[in-house]
């Protein structure tokens, strides 16, 4: 659960663009409330990055008004492929421009869904500093594990020389040094929480 919601696991970024982490869909309740308070907020679709899990059958049967789509990924600190994001991109923009509001989420919301969030706010036109911004201040928690390798994709997709990548390169290594975040730290402390919410066997 971030700001602004009272049980999803999302934030929200732009009008349109919200990144989040997993739907609660072991606990049918709560997942019911997770997903009608984003669907109030206009949610029309759901992008899924994680590997690990997918809940089309779920969506389809409960949820068949939103538009669900699976782009599973791993989160073990690879390469992001640029065919990733061009696939991402696309789908969320797409949807996007047809007045959709759109959530791209991975488990815990910390690297896929707000790595997919930064290259989305990159292809509309936002500078990497700024959308790394407003992504940490919207939730806290995001690392952005892939934003390196969204902001590469997003460069030589425009034709960006090899010098001005690195330029821009050293400004996301400044902003991660000035915007620390111990993902280790965020990363048990969720853990935990998850497993305190484990009914005991």
């Amino acid at each position: 659960m971030s700001a602004g919601t009272h049980h999803a696991n999302a934030s929200q970024l732009t009008a349109n663009l919200w990144i989040g982490g997993d739907f609660e869909v072991t606990d049918p309740d709560l997942a019911a409330l997770q997903v009608a308070e984003l669907v109030a907020a206009g949610l029309s679709d759901v992008v899924d990055l994680r590997l690990e899990w997918d809940d089309e059958d779920w969506f389809a049967r409960r949820w068949p008004a939103l538009e669900y789509r699976w782009l599973g990924v791993d989160d073990a600190g690879q390469r992001m492929p640029g065919q990733w994001f061009d696939e991402g991109v696309g789908l969320i923009l797409s949807r996007i421009e047809a007045g959709g509001v759109v959530l791209a989420h991975c488990h815990m919301g910390i690297n896929r869904g707000p790595s997919m969030g930064f290259a989305v706010l990159l292809a509309q036109g936002w500078d990497a500093i700024e959308a790394l911004d407003v992504i940490r201040e919207a939730r806290p928690i995001a690392y952005v594990g892939y934003a390196e390798d969204a902001l590469n994709w997003w460069l030589r997709k425009q034709g960006a020389s090899r010098a001005d990548r690195a330029v821009a390169r050293r400004r996301i290594a400044q902003w991660r040094r000035d915007n620390h975040l111990d993902v280790n730290a965020v990363i048990r402390r969720i853990r935990r929480k998850e497993t305190a919410a484990k009914p005991a066997a």
